[in-house]
């Protein structure tokens, strides 16, 4: 596979990750997407394939209560959304999981999700 353009480098990154990682009912996979606009989040059991807990900035739960002038595109949104996602998650008996960073770079609004779900109670 010859890289050729960014999301190239990032499906490669990511098989290399999902290589290592793997949900399971006592440890899901945390997943994070994001695109220019938004962020989603979900918590995935790979062995039964479901997703337990989703979050997304698209929601209108979670956009009615971001923080005024954030947004999912900037850090102050996905620090809102790293908070809404580990909430459900705990609501739902989930405490450790297993985070993918889904080929993106640790860093920026991918660190402020991962932190904010750390602060409100999940480890990983």
């Amino acid at each position: 596979m010859k890289i050729k353009t960014r999301e190239d480098r990032r499906n490669r990154i990511k098989l290399r990750i999902r290589q290592r990682t793997a949900g399971a009912p006592g440890r899901p996979r945390l997943t994070v997407f994001r695109s220019l606009s938004h962020l989603y989040v979900q918590v995935v059991d790979d062995q039964s394939g479901r997703t337990l807990v989703a979050a997304s900035t698209v929601e209108p739960s979670v956009k009615g209560a971001l923080p005024s002038g954030a947004t999912g595109g900037n850090v102050a949104g996905a620090k809102a959304l790293g908070k809404a996602i580990a909430e459900r998650a705990t609501a739902k008996g989930i405490t450790r999981v297993v985070f993918d960073r889904n080929g993106f770079l640790y860093h920026g609004r991918i660190r402020a999700v991962a932190e904010a779900a750390r602060e409100a109670g999940l480890e990983f």
